[in-house]
């Protein structure tokens, strides 16, 4: 009795998650916007980049070289590397900060994000995106045109991650999936609470950005693109959706390279709070074990009941997956397999925990923070 109860909860919050919950599981693309602003506003990507030598030639070319049609610049600010990043970067066309690294309280990233905002003067949008992201031909004018047409203060598209080797096609859209149950894209495009932007692509107002106080409000955040969003949001519209044009190149070809990629901030995203750790843990289990236990269970002692809930819960699951994986371009055979993936990322959280209670939280190129 007990069992089928659970089984039917699990059931209940599967039906609740996709009938009310703001359709995470089919988030939005950029919208059009026809009539294009004039005259084009100015724009300077901001690329934070630390020992990014080696993706660099595959990447900031495409960025530099956009044709943008109004002013644009880029500015990458080496952040104290030791590969020749800045000196690459140089070659390739970018305008070079260099930084020695994050001052007393503020995280790495965003203390190079307030460099390269500085250096930058006073450009109408600033374009935060990362080394590993290539950019096709017009994407920059696309975005300006999307927030100056619907009057976007944040505009965010959620890059397509790199899903080729057999953990990232088992891990990768799964990352992208939890991110969208967490936020689900649709109540971070409306007024509310709801605020999160992507890392790899965030056009921010700069009018806005000044406003909320700069990035000086989020110094010490580890997840900064979130952070980004949670200040501005009050200050103006944010927008978040997916990108199938902008991709990452950066590989994680092993288990461990994505392990490293979750675990260094998931935590953090916990608050670093106990409590929300277990009830993290709890929730998944529920959600993700119990479907799938519940179907094998049922079956083997005869309990049809119990099975066909199970059975139902699982099959909602596995079909409101399905869109990510065909953004990711994976075939839809890989959904049944999200309990095991998702148990796979509960355990990453709690080394995420263990990691940050033995003093390396947000390790991350031989820094914590």
């Amino acid at each position: 009795m007990v069992a089928e109860v659970v089984t039917g909860a699990a059931l209940a919050s599967w039906a609740y998650l996709v009938l009310a919950h703001g359709r995470f599981w089919l988030p939005p693309r950029l919208p059009p916007a026809r009539v294009p602003p004039t005259p084009w506003p100015s724009v300077v990507a901001v690329v934070p980049a630390r020992d990014e030598a080696e993706v660099l030639p595959e990447t900031l070319p495409s960025l530099v070289g956009q044709g943008y049609p109004g002013p644009f610049q880029v500015v990458l600010v080496d952040d104290d590397s030791t590969d020749g990043t800045g000196d690459c970067a140089a070659q390739l066309g970018a305008r070079v900060i260099r930084s020695p690294g994050p001052p007393r309280g503020w995280s790495g990233k965003v203390a190079a994000m307030a460099a390269g905002v500085e250096a930058a003067g006073a450009p109408d949008f600033v374009l935060f995106t990362d080394a590993d992201i290539a950019w096709p031909p017009g994407a920059v004018t696309e975005l300006v045109t999307a927030a100056a047409g619907h009057g976007l203060d944040l505009v965010s598209r959620m890059v397509r991650l790199r899903a080729e080797a057999t953990w990232e096609r088992l891990l990768v859209p799964a990352f992208v999936y939890f991110f969208a149950q967490l936020y689900p894209f649709s109540r971070v495009n409306r007024p509310g609470r709801t605020a999160a932007a992507a890392g790899g692509c965030m056009l921010v107002r700069g009018a806005a950005l000044s406003s909320a106080g700069g990035l000086h409000e989020i110094r010490s955040a580890r997840i900064d693109d979130v952070a980004l969003a949670r200040l501005l949001k009050p200050h103006g519209r944010v927008w978040l959706g997916l990108a199938d044009d902008v991709v990452s190149v950066r590989p994680y070809p092993r288990l461990a390279d994505l392990w490293q990629m979750v675990s260094r901030s998931a935590y953090t995203q916990l608050r670093h709070c106990p409590a929300l750790l277990v009830a993290t843990v709890l929730g998944l289990l529920l959600v993700y074990v119990v479907p799938p236990a519940g179907t094998v269970a049922g079956l083997v002692v005869g309990d049809a009941w119990m099975a066909g809930l199970g059975l139902a819960a699982w099959t909602i699951m596995a079909a409101s997956y399905v869109p990510l994986l065909r953004f990711h371009r994976i075939g839809p055979w890989w959904a049944p397999v999200l309990p095991a993936v998702a148990v796979l990322y509960l355990v990453m959280t709690v080394d995420s925990a263990r990691r940050h209670h033995a003093g390396r939280g947000g390790l991350w190129k031989g820094r914590v923070g």
